[in-house]
């Protein structure tokens, strides 16, 4: 559905993205990952047709954004961060005038608002004037807009931005229920948002790719520093000895942990899955397990991992 080859956009004296390249899927949610500033914005104007690159390839669903950009717009849906909604009009009032102006017919326009509506749980809403809604309607609107007239990619940049948390939790759902029907792009600077949205992470850092991955992928590039968290009730001193002498385990650590269970963060080598050897030694041992969890960095921790390096020579 994308195919982005070698990408770069410069203003004056700035250089917003310096020549990335990835693709995207038919029927994926794939989140583009940074901080502000990394080039998420800029890529996605780029994709929309709103903004010219300075070299590079862009294709969306095999057509040039570049010169064939009135083809590629009838199979785009974008909600751009600032959501340029009209604040004097009727909530299904200006989705019937956005279907019209992109293209679709009286009757389709209607059959269309009716379903995005719908989709977007408007239904209630559909006489509201649009300065009247919350912030999370009128992003449910923008939503809807990029929807109605079925396109095959849907853009959304920040699209939670300002939203309070059960508000987020619309929204994201929302998302969620594109997979599949359609191709999704959303970018956001809330990694924990796009964590749980998006099957497939494109992560930005000043202008450049620091990985392109699924997150199961990406968490493995953590390799050993994952975790095994177990709470036990044993005597501290033989559980320290007895991890110690674990050829999988590369550092053993053990607190309290209320009463008589103590907590020990066992560090494995190379990723190792340290649970079935823990409670196989907890059980010969006769010690008494609580918790046993496997330790899963969030995708802030592999964001702050692959950008370190770069921030510390600058």
């Amino acid at each position: 559905m994308i195919e982005v080859s070698n990408l770069t956009k410069r203003y004056a004296g700035h250089t917003a993205v310096s020549g990335i390249s990835f693709t995207v899927k038919r029927g994926e949610i794939v989140g583009l990952v940074g901080s502000n500033g990394a080039g998420k914005s800029t890529t996605m104007r780029i994709l929309s047709c709103f903004l010219p690159a300075t070299s590079g390839s862009v294709r969306v669903a095999g057509y040039d954004v570049f010169l064939q950009s009135d083809e590629v717009r009838r199979r785009i849906g974008y909600m751009p961060e600032n959501n340029p909604l009209h604040p004097e009009m009727r909530v299904r009032e200006y989705l019937k005038f956005r279907a019209r102006l992109k293209g679709l017919s009286r009757q389709r326009s209607r059959e269309r608002v009716d379903t995005v509506m719908q989709q977007c749980g408007l239904v209630d809403e559909q006489r509201t004037i649009i300065a009247h809604l919350s912030k999370g309607y009128r992003q449910r609107v923008g939503l809807a807009d990029a929807l109605v007239h079925e396109p095959e990619l849907i853009i959304l940049d920040e699209p939670t931005i300002g939203l309070d948390p059960r508000q987020i939790r619309s929204v994201r759902q929302l998302i969620k229920n594109l997979a599949g029907r359609h191709t999704v792009l959303v970018s956001s600077h809330i990694l924990a948002e796009l964590e749980m949205t998006c099957n497939r992470m494109v992560i930005l850092h000043k202008g450049k790719i620091a990985a392109c991955d699924t997150p199961d992928n990406l968490q493995a590039l953590m390799g050993g520093k994952g975790q095994v968290i177990a709470e036990i009730a044993g005597p501290g001193l033989e559980m320290q000895a007895a991890f110690d002498l674990l050829a999988d385990v590369a550092h053993c650590d053990i607190s309290a942990s209320g009463g008589e269970y103590l907590r020990c963060a066992l560090t494995p080598l190379d990723g190792v899955d340290l649970r079935p050897q823990v409670f196989a030694l907890a059980m010969e041992r006769g010690w008494r397990v609580r918790e046993l969890t496997r330790g899963r960095h969030s995708l802030e921790d592999i964001y702050v991992r692959l950008t370190r390096p770069e921030e510390e020579e600058s």
